[in-house]
């Protein structure tokens, strides 16, 4: 399936209108979650999980594409809501592969940032099973000279993602990146999302 694609461009939607460039040395502009006063409202029940996209989340334009879509992964019934919201009821394993998909992403994510050329500093990361903690591993004056701050972000970012569409309410998202120096273990700075997004320079 194509959940990973899917969320992501639905999350780049409700976090970035636009989908522009982040940058997240801005001060004083909340972009997080709660920043528009809307968010996926996921509601898991017995056999099914409901998850609503607000409006400000969908694209209109092209929303019978979006429904035919969601129908093709699995999803037993896409409803579009009067407000533009739109609702998507789904089977537990459906949802279950969309968690597994979206994890499966973050530590592609992860793997890139290890063994890529994009963040020099970067050795290595750990994180536990609900990405609510992350430790990330870099050189320390590399990491301190370069714009290697932008890998804490993307980490952050998609860890507040998978908590949201795991039934997390937007105000209990909580993503701790704890940020070490390879060389002594010293943990010389700790980043807390969505907390620190108006001040992570």
């Amino acid at each position: 399936m194509k959940w990973i694609a899917f969320v992501l461009i639905i999350s780049c939607l409700l976090l970035f209108p636009g989908c522009g460039s982040p940058d997240p040395g801005l001060e004083g502009e909340d972009t997080g979650p709660q920043a528009s006063g809307e968010s996926v409202e996921v509601d898991k029940g017995l056999f099914d999980v409901t998850i609503t996209m607000p409006a400000s989340m969908v694209d209109s334009e092209n929303i019978e594409a979006t429904v035919a879509e969601a129908k093709e992964q699995g999803i037993k019934e896409v409803v579009v809501n009067e407000d533009g919201s739109v609702t998507y009821r789904m089977s537990k394993s459906v949802h279950s592969q969309m968690m597994k998909d979206l994890k499966e992403g973050f530590h592609e994510t992860v793997e890139d940032y290890k063994s890529g050329d994009e963040f020099a500093s970067v050795k290595d990361i750990k994180y536990n099973k609900n990405l609510t903690s992350i430790t990330l591993m870099v050189e320390k004056e590399t990491f301190e000279n370069s714009l290697d701050s932008f890998a804490v972000f993307g980490l952050g970012f998609v860890a507040m993602y998978y908590q949201l569409f795991d039934g997390i309410k937007a105000d209990n998202i909580a993503v701790t990146i704890d940020i070490q120096d390879s060389a002594t273990g010293e943990v010389f700075k700790i980043v807390t999302y969505p907390d620190d997004l108006e001040t992570t320079d």
